[in-house]
């Protein structure tokens, strides 16, 4: 078989790798020929595409940065060709149980948290997929269970990937770039669905109205979670306690309280503790959790002002979620707005003032006339502290993408906490 991989990132080289190894012969293109430095591949293109890449090609295999309307990809579905994405290759090869986790927002805490429920059980688990370690690297010897991040993106093209626990905890709208419409999104989401049988479980946000929505036509059993509630049949919270199965994990034991971190912790233990995960353990991991970087983290408090980084809040969904949790706020938003509406951002009632950056800023004006524009993020942070006053809370919650001003939303991050400790002193 010869198989095309479109893209020559982590995902493409992981892919090419496992084709190799397997005996196929592969064919790798990357637009960015620099980028196809070093790749295991027996042919590679880089620079503009040519249909012509696609002669002799029986699978194509496209990275997810790659969407479908891209030439590549459109020329592929136009010529017939199988097309399976790197999470679909990589689940053909592992042959394991697998907890797949997709939303609009805390797909990676979820999957971080369910992975470290399922080793404390004595479950062997892997975190993978969209979090950062690709499907097809995964050595399955290794576990028992796989816990996959699974973006919109890799679920489009899929076609025996099974779940026997998925997580669509919530839909917003988010990738519309990527998608073209909401109604694709949804429908590539629901995807994690499609071979899922009764003995399976889709565990899903009760209070979210999209993810209530995509899991109506499921097969498998309904699980419902709540942080606010505790659901009719599910797990959440209740009074002053996050209920799991089986335990009781006071909320003030929690790193955070808020009801976006309590979902995704019932979440993560529903999902977990169906795949063998027991409720001792995953009281454990619930009471020990921190998130990873620019996740609502602290960078410091001046002047009775909290300065907090949520770069990881890459869309209106995320960053509404993080103005909620603070009763005052100063808000640095902006970036690349995947075609998403920033309306809902300064529409919150308790944003007090608002600094626009990146390509998004004059959207961000004209829905918030009394906004500021910065240039840079240190001028962000500088007009943020004129604003700020005792009992704010200055927080950096996009709502965009980062890729307009920076590299990444960790660099988004780090570079909002060099100028705060650099404009205080610290």
């Amino acid at each position: 078989m010869t198989a095309l991989v479109i893209g020559a990132a982590i995902s493409g080289r992981a892919a090419a790798g496992l084709l190799r190894a397997q005996g196929h012969k592969v064919v790798l293109y990357d637009r960015d020929p620099e980028a196809l430095a070093g790749v295991d591949a027996d042919v590679a293109h880089g620079g503009e595409w040519d249909r012509a890449f696609l002669d002799g090609v029986d699978l194509v295999v496209p990275s997810p940065g790659v969407p479908e309307h891209a030439a590549p990809v459109a020329d592929a579905i136009r010529a017939g060709l199988t097309i399976w994405s790197e999470l679909e290759l990589g689940y053909r090869h592992a042959g394991l149980p697998v907890m797949a986790v997709t939303a609009t927002n805390g797909k990676t805490t979820i999957t971080e948290v369910a992975a470290a429920m399922l080793n404390a059980s004595g479950v062997r688990a892997a975190a993978v997929g969209n979090i950062g370690d690709p499907l097809c690297a995964v050595d399955p010897a290794l576990w028992d269970v796989l816990v996959v991040e699974a973006s919109s993106f890799q679920l489009r093209f899929i076609d025996s990937f099974h779940a026997s626990a998925a997580v669509l905890l919530n839909v917003a709208p988010d990738h519309l770039d990527w998608h073209l419409t909401m109604e694709r999104y949804v429908a590539a989401k629901q995807r994690v669905l499609e071979r899922q049988t009764a003995s399976d479980i889709v565990v899903f946000d009760a209070d979210d109205p999209g993810a209530s929505a995509a899991v109506a036509p499921a097969v498998a059993r309904r699980v419902p979670v709540s942080g606010s509630r505790l659901p009719s049949g599910g797990w959440g919270r209740d009074g002053d306690t996050l209920q799991i199965e089986g335990a009781r994990v006071p909320l003030a034991d929690l790193w955070r309280r808020d009801a976006a971190f309590v979902v995704d912790l019932a979440a993560a233990a529903a999902g977990a503790m169906h795949l063998g995960a027991n409720p001792v353990a995953a009281a454990a991991v619930a009471r020990s959790f921190r998130p990873g970087r620019h996740r609502r983290e602290l960078v410091g408090s001046w002047d009775g002002v909290d300065w907090v980084d949520d770069s990881k809040a890459t869309n209106p969904h995320a960053a509404i979620a993080a103005i909620r949790a603070y009763p005052s706020v100063v808000l640095i938003a902006g970036g690349r707005a995947k075609g998403l509406d920033l309306t809902p951002l300064a529409a919150e009632p308790n944003v007090r003032a608002l600094v626009a950056i990146g390509e998004a800023a004059p959207a961000l004006m004209a829905v918030a006339p009394g906004a500021q524009v910065a240039d840079s993020i240190d001028q962000a942070v500088a007009y943020a502290d004129a604003a700020a006053r005792g009992g704010d809370t200055v927080l950096l919650a996009p709502g965009c993408a980062s890729f307009d001003m920076f590299s990444s939303y960790a660099d988004r991050g780090d570079r909002f906490a060099a100028a705060v400790r650099a404009r205080k002193g610290a």
